[in-house]
């Protein structure tokens, strides 16, 4: 399986991620800047955490109109897997590729610390090797990671049952004092309808090895990686 980590002006988790796949997971992986068109090799997308354009204006709101955005964007039209972190995820959003939005955090600071996440799905690429209900240790670091979606999207969302994880204390209970931005209904990720694009406020490239006090990100990225070879021709198809 072969994976691209885009570069935006301002990234700064790209190389975590790109070593996390590369020797951690032993995965083919490349960078891909961001004026560049996407290589039909890759199967799988990610956009890193980090500042696209120094998140002026607003975070995503210019890393959208990257000229590589127009690839992922008919890549993931066909199928293919697409993952955003943090501001990956924020650009996702304002690209139309997930609902919602990523606005300030209720406590209007900045937020860096390890929270727990509930896995509520696992018939996903991203989830499948995990448990449902499991809980995974990871970090967060925003000061834009508050999820918001209107009455009618929320309730589209659990019922298609596009939420994959959420915000929960140690006991696995999404309690107000877990949510560590304020986060409607503790949603902490949200995939598309399609099932193929997925964005996340926290960071799995950083909870990939011992080392960074917890491995429970590397359960998304080989749920990925378990999935990936099966959706190569699909998302070139045509």
């Amino acid at each position: 399986m072969r994976w691209g980590v885009i570069v935006f002006p301002g990234s700064c988790d790209d190389h975590d991620v790109y070593d996390c796949l590369k020797r951690v997971l032993k995965q083919k992986v490349e960078f891909l800047w961001h004026k560049d068109r996407l290589n039909r090799n890759i199967d799988c997308v990610v956009l890193p955490g980090g500042f696209s354009y120094g998140d002026y204006l607003r975070c995503g709101a210019m890393g959208r109109f990257s000229p590589i955005m127009r690839d992922v964007i008919e890549f993931a039209g066909r199928g293919g897997l697409v993952l955003g972190i943090c501001n990956g995820f924020q650009t996702l959003c304002e690209a139309g590729l997930l609902p919602g939005a990523l606005v300030r955090n209720a406590s209007l600071q900045f937020v860096c610390r390890p929270v727990y996440l509930r896995v509520e799905e696992t018939d996903t690429p991203f989830t499948s090797a995990a448990k449902k209900g499991q809980l995974l240790k990871l970090p967060v670091k925003h000061g834009e990671g508050c999820y918001y979606a209107d009455d009618v999207t929320l309730k589209r969302l659990n019922k298609n049952r596009q939420v994959l994880v959420r915000y929960v204390d140690a006991k696995g209970r999404p309690t107000p004092a877990a949510n560590p931005n304020g986060s409607i209904d503790n949603i902490a990720g949200v995939c598309n309808e399609g099932r193929n694009v997925f964005g996340l406020m926290p960071h799995p490239e950083d909870a990939s090895e011992k080392i960074l006090g917890s491995e429970d990100g590397l359960k998304i990225f080989s749920s990925i990686a378990a999935a990936g070879g099966k959706r190569e021709k699909k998302a070139w198809a045509g």
